[in-house]
């Protein structure tokens, strides 16, 4: 077996993969009943979904031109999926659309007045 053959087969598993993810991603964001649950969904599956399409895209195309594109999609896709995250959760709190008895720690709960001090 060639280089190229295991290359070619290796990039083959990573799309097929990355589809997968990207597919249980989306199949989630459906069927979840919980606006977390869905981000939940909507991130964590779909980033590593994404970065294994690119990946079999680095192994199939082989050329510097491309992998530089591939990077920079690749570091996008991570810089923008955490704060897009972090601010549908932070609208879906704050428009009461989540289940406070749901949150093992609630950080943006109003903190009652300390009196005494």
């Amino acid at each position: 077996m060639s280089v190229g053959t295991v290359t070619d087969w290796l990039a083959a598993v990573a799309l097929v993969s990355g589809a997968l993810l990207s597919l249980a991603a989306g199949i989630g964001v459906l069927r979840f009943p919980d606006v977390l649950d869905r981000m939940h969904a909507a991130t964590k599956p779909q980033v590593l979904g994404v970065l294994l399409l690119l990946l079999g895209l680095v192994l199939r195309l082989r050329t510097a031109a491309d992998l530089g594109m591939i990077i920079l999609v690749g570091v996008f896709q991570l810089a923008t999926a955490p704060v897009a995250a972090q601010m549908i959760g932070r609208a879906a709190y704050r428009s009461g659309r989540v289940d406070r008895s749901l949150l093992d720690v609630d950080e943006l709960a109003e903190e009652p007045p300390r009196t005494g001090e």
